[in-house]
């Protein structure tokens, strides 16, 4: 039996008049509260729906349907206000299922993934939790970790856990505030990864997974959703169970989770490149990027919405550039003076609506200076050609409808908005060099460890931190200083200096030193004053781990 995108063809008709009838159904109901009849079709029609779907073996669309079905069944006769919000998800749920159809005809692709955002709002409406995002995805959760070079037996292991939680933690604040997002995986992802290294903490993978998960995130530049903040606050939940209780085993639901952003992101990192090869992971054959503007496009108007909307701009914009044709050549009446500024806030308003915002607040710039003009003599020349460059601009963002900022001016003087602009710059140069500097050493000191201790790959080292510093104190960031002089002391004397290459934990405290520091100035002015010290906090436990006394 032919099954699949294949075979819709031979059960078109039928599907697609069943989905029309039920919303016609629904629809009405919303007229006729009492009519227990309309809301029983509805429900007889999503069963047949959803049988007609399993027949042809459409996964994501039946999966839908039932959902939709669950959903209509709690529905009953005579309800009031309250359940809009249920039968609202409903209707848009039919209108979600007949686009990916449509789109199914026309590509054979199937993608049950684009229908879990419709699925997940069904669920919500009716009260039950969301599906994950890997609800579709198929992976083998049993796999080998290959031994971490790194994992090591720390005496205080707990003490270490914790410090690396709290260096998890800075960074999942940030990101739940969707702030230096990019530092923050890094973060977070150094914290992941070493935890995975203390031989007290095996975890099934966990640790290893989630460590990879956020270089994923990172390389793969994936939307940072609310189902993925939530996930990552579970990770953080997770570390707080094993500091508990040592053998405690991660759900495998969560490791699958992970597994999927993974395999969505594709990276060629060097942890991901780990993973996908150990859990086999599949190559998935569509994007991140991909899945949200499919889904966009499946929620949307339809085509012939599209289309009607764009002739109807069409038809505004050519009454606008009649006006402005008229008023250049100065044979505008009063009234059409008057119908100008109508029009051009009409459109405005219908562009704001189909979500072409930038072409919305082009025209709304001109607003202002278009409701003043009531004769030729009040129209500047100038003012009017950037109005019919506008219309021009706009007419070329129309015609692709189907594929569906804010500056503020302080109040300063010249000579003020300069200066202020030159120190912004002097930190920003200074900054950069800086977290080069570290960058450069966390490389160097790997080298060293490679080597077996080879202090030649440090020759420069100290120099280049001493600069750091020196930068660091020019911008007034005195305790940062202070630190970054800790590091300097602690590789003269116990990696330059001395006989013996430190142990493993030890230069892995003072690359979390390093790590925090860079992370520190990756924020720079976005971090409030609790931030600034967590962080520098953080930089400092890990120095104060080696010995080394900090200057306050």
């Amino acid at each position: 039996m032919v099954t699949g995108a294949t075979s819709l063809s031979m059960v078109r008709t039928e599907l697609f008049a069943t989905m029309a009838d039920t919303q016609q159904c629904l629809e009405q109901f919303l007229e006729e509260r009492d009519s227990g009849v309309l809301l029983q079709q509805a429900v007889t029609n999503l069963q047949q729906i959803k049988g007609i779907l399993s027949v042809i073996e459409l996964t994501g669309a039946e999966l839908l349907a039932q959902e939709m079905q669950t959903l209509a069944m709690d529905i009953p006769a005579g309800a009031d206000q309250d359940r809009n919000e249920q039968l609202t998800a409903i209707n848009n749920a039919l209108h979600v299922l007949r686009r990916y159809l449509e789109q199914l005809e026309a590509n054979w692709i199937e993608m049950p993934e684009l229908m879990l955002p419709a699925i997940n709002k069904l669920r919500c409406a009716s009260g039950q939790p969301k599906l994950p995002e890997s609800f579709f995805f198929s992976a083998k959760l049993n796999f080998q970790h290959p031994e971490p070079s790194a994992q090591v037996v720390v005496e205080d292991w707990q003490q270490l856990a914790r410090r690396l939680r709290q260096m998890y933690q800075v960074g999942l604040l940030s990101v739940l505030k969707e702030e230096r997002v990019a530092a923050s995986y890094e973060l977070m992802k150094r914290a992941l990864h070493r935890l995975d290294g203390i031989k007290h903490c095996e975890q099934n993978n966990f640790f290893w997974v989630a460590a990879a998960a956020f270089e994923s995130m990172h390389d793969g530049k994936l939307l940072l959703k609310q189902s993925r903040k939530q996930l990552f606050s579970r990770i953080d939940r997770e570390i707080k169970l094993h500091l508990a209780n040592g053998g405690h085993t991660s759900p495998r639901g969560l490791l699958k989770d992970l597994l999927y952003l993974i395999a969505l992101a594709d990276s060629k990192g060097p942890l991901s490149t780990q993973v996908r090869t150990a859990a086999s992971l599949p190559s998935l054959p569509f994007t991140d990027h991909m899945l949200a503007d499919e889904y966009q496009r499946l929620s949307g108007p339809g085509t012939n919405v599209l289309r009607s909307l764009s002739v109807a701009i069409q038809e505004e914009l050519s009454s606008v550039k009649d006006a402005v044709d008229l008023i250049e050549r100065g044979t505008a009446s009063f009234e059409q003076f008057s119908v100008l500024h109508v029009t051009v806030a009409k459109l405005e308003k219908i562009l704001a609506m189909v979500g072409l915002s930038t072409a919305s607040n082009a025209l709304k710039n001109h607003l202002d200076k278009v409701i003043h003009w009531q004769a030729p003599e009040d129209v500047q020349v100038e003012e009017l050609y950037k109005l019919a460059d506008t219309v021009i601009y706009i007419e070329g963002l129309v015609l692709g409808l189907e594929h569906g900022q804010n500056v503020q001016v302080a109040e300063e003087s010249e000579a003020e908005v300069f200066a202020r602009h030159q120190l912004m710059e002097a930190r920003i140069v200074v900054t950069e060099e800086a977290k080069a500097g570290l960058s450069l050493t966390k490389r160097a000191i790997t080298a060293y460890f490679e080597s077996s201790g080879d202090s030649a790959h440090l020759e420069n080292i100290p120099v280049v931190l001493t600069n750091v510093r020196g930068g660091l104190q020019f911008i007034d960031e005195e305790r940062a200083a202070h630190l970054v002089n800790a590091c300097i002391d602690y590789i003269q004397n116990h990696m330059i200096n001395a006989m013996d290459m430190p142990i493993e934990q030890a230069l892995e405290s003072l690359a979390d030193a390093l790590t925090s520091l860079e992370y520190y100035l990756e924020g720079g002015s976005l971090l409030n004053r609790k931030e600034e010290r967590d962080v520098l906090d953080l930089a400092q436990e890990s120095i104060q781990a080696l010995g080394v006394q900090v200057q306050q």
